[in-house]
């Protein structure tokens, strides 16, 4: 993995991660108890990444 692959992954990571706190905290907000909005986030993460590699392997 070359240092252009590796930044391209801490990136998508941290817009992931960013992304997973504002669901979360948007769904609390909503009137979600705090596990649910837990699940939002944690949705909300996995299908950015999911598109993510899936970008990626098409790519390749």
């Amino acid at each position: 993995m070359n240092p252009l692959q590796l930044l391209a992954l801490l990136l998508a990571l941290s817009a992931a991660l960013n992304l997973a706190f504002t669901a979360g905290l948007l769904a609390h907000r909503s009137g979600a108890d705090v596990t649910r909005a837990i699940r939002a986030g944690a949705g909300a993460a996995a299908t950015a990444l999911g598109i993510y590699f899936a970008a990626l392997a098409a790519y390749r």
